[in-house]
């Protein structure tokens, strides 16, 4: 059970909160590039951390991320024109290039100096892996961008679902690293199958398990945690785990286990202390669905089963359109998609979790672990110390995986998916 305290310090990321400013130290997944793929095409809000941010490709496809409030009277840049390279508010004519210089005023006299001692706040921008990514840290620090885990090159596929889920960033966190909830919530999509190793149709996830109480182990990481999900299989069971490892990278990736066919992973980026954005993305492999057969996968369509805005048509307000006669027959919980699944549950539980009124079990070992490093990460930061994931050893993220597979139970556990990253970390030591 959590104190008040430390549920502040894991929860809350606006204005000055520890763990926001831990954040801030990392880039941050601001939009996906399909967003703003045109020059000169639509300026685009969005909301990190608490702060509106306005992004837009200017005319020879530069990233702008400039404060979304125009500093002359304040009025949104969403609205403004992007043109010649530069954003122009509506209301009286300032224009601002990517980098926030202001280099015309309409609404000032052709003699005026002012235009040069006016600067907007921009913030560092880059893209890669289908998402534009802002660095929102101390200006006069700005780390070098590294590739994320699920896009280690340009050339390897990755395909994203995006849904804004009106909940805080750490119980939505906290369910991509609870690996004993599949079991029952998502066991309607990931079924049992007597194989060898988890495989993906178009419909379903196959598991080599019936096993619905794993045995969790943890292990510290300089970037995180990995801890292995250990669960009988249906096969081979007297002599055989089925292991299922999962990777935190804090704060915001958490890689899950692939199966046959891709990877999986998830960013969970804090808009404010109680909206997220959850992105749900499968990459490389051997067979990874496009991006509309990955949406359609997950129920995640935009214009179809989510608005305009990347907020669901599936809400509390509307109990998920659960279909209860669906339940009678063989769906588990009535809602399509594993991403809905998960986001009534997330948001069931209210904006933020009261966490000094639950009853924890042994399958939450992986959540306790989560809780007790972020809470310990977020201390170090309010006392002036460096933000996890920051300091050395810098293990590059496209050495760090998950894993999932039967093997002996002789086999130590933290060795499996764990062979990049050993090579990474020496590479980095020598």
């Amino acid at each position: 059970m959590m104190t008040a305290e430390e549920n502040d310090l894991l929860t809350r990321v606006t204005g000055d909160a520890p763990m926001g400013q831990l954040m801030r130290r990392h880039w941050i997944p601001a939009l996906l590039s399909e967003e703003v793929a045109v020059p000169d095409g639509k300026p685009v809000r969005s909301r990190l951390l608490g702060d509106n941010l306005v992004i837009f490709r200017d005319s020879e496809g530069r990233l702008g991320a400039l404060d979304e409030l125009c500093p002359h009277r304040r009025a949104s840049l969403v609205y403004g024109r992007n043109e010649e390279c530069g954003l122009r508010c509506l209301y009286h004519g300032w224009k601002f290039d990517v980098e926030g210089n202001c280099v015309d005023m309409l609404s000032e006299p052709p003699e005026s100096k002012l235009k040069e001692k006016v600067r907007h706040r921009a913030y560092p921008v880059t893209e890669c892996g289908g998402l534009v990514w802002v660095y929102m840290g101390p200006a006069d620090d700005v780390p070098a961008f590294q590739r994320p885990s699920f896009s280690p090159d340009d050339d390897t596929p990755v395909s994203i679902l995006k849904i804004k889920v009106p909940a805080n960033w750490a119980q939505i966190m906290e369910g991509q690293i609870d690996s004993a909830h599949s079991s029952s919530l998502h066991s309607s999509d990931m079924v049992p199958a007597r194989i060898d190793s988890a495989a993906a149709n178009e419909s379903h996830w196959l598991r080599p398990s019936t096993d619905k109480s794993p045995r969790l182990v943890t292990q510290p990481t300089s970037f995180g945690f990995r801890y292995a999900a250990l669960r009988r299989p249906i096969k081979n069971a007297a002599t055989h785990d089925y292991v299922r490892v999962t990777v935190y990278i804090a704060p915001f990736v958490a890689l899950i286990p692939p199966n046959t066919s891709y990877n999986v992973a998830s960013v969970i980026v804090p808009e404010d202390d109680e909206n997220s954005v959850f992105h749900f993305i499968a990459w490389g492999g051997t067979d990874c669905p496009d991006t509309q057969t990955w949406r359609e996968f997950g129920r995640a369509v935009p214009g179809v089963d989510l608005n305009a805005d990347f907020t669901s048509t599936r809400h509390l307000g509307n109990d998920f359109l659960q279909d209860r006669e669906a339940m009678k027959g063989d769906d588990f919980t009535g809602i399509p998609g594993i991403p809905n699944q998960d986001i009534a549950m997330w948001t069931s539980m209210g904006p933020i979790i009261d966490r000094t009124r639950e009853v924890l079990g042994a399958s939450d070992i992986a959540v306790v672990e989560f809780r007790r490093l972020m809470v310990a990460a977020a201390r170090e930061v309010a006392a002036g110390g460096q933000a996890l994931g920051t300091t050395e050893p810098r293990i590059p993220h496209t050495g760090i995986a998950s894993y999932q597979g039967v093997v002996s139970k002789q086999t130590n556990w933290r060795e499996l998916g764990a062979a990049r990253e050993e090579s990474a970390h020496h590479e980095q030591a020598g």
